[in-house]
């Protein structure tokens, strides 16, 4: 970790602070590209909103796969006040950052809420593999 790294955390976990002042969940995070310049910063507004999936990290990954290249994309790192949820995850992977830094992790977070986390929900499958495979099959080549 280094001083910048402290720096741009310190920054994300103060917008994450400004996020809870405003109603919303309390994340915050910032994208900062190879010069060390921040490029985009965004807070959770799930609740202002109306929008559960208005994490600061999905914002600024649909931010990144819109505005820059892949070489740039792959320059930054995302600071963000915790970790990325599973959501969030899968869009920070398919926008081509490069690196993400955070302050609490899942199960910090998690050991913070009163109730826990969220209730898990059933999963079913894999079915019908025959037929589901014909609109994927080729896609990804």
């Amino acid at each position: 970790m280094t001083p910048d790294d402290e720096r741009f955390l310190r920054a994300a976990i103060e917008l994450a602070a400004t996020a809870r002042r405003r109603g919303n969940p309390p994340f915050g995070s910032l994208l900062v590209g190879a010069d060390g310049a921040v490029l985009a910063e965004e807070r959770n507004t799930a609740v202002t909103d109306a929008d559960i999936t208005a994490h600061p990290e999905l914002k600024l990954a649909r931010w990144a796969a819109r505005e820059l290249d892949p070489a740039a994309a792959a320059a930054t790192t995302m600071y963000t006040s915790c970790q990325p949820c599973g959501m969030c995850v899968g869009a920070i992977e398919r926008s081509g950052l490069g690196r993400v830094v955070f302050a609490l992790s899942t199960e910090q977070v998690t050991a913070l809420k009163p109730s826990g986390g969220f209730s898990p929900v059933p999963h079913e499958g894999p079915a019908l593999y025959d037929e589901a495979r014909v609109p994927v099959e080729g896609y990804y080549r």
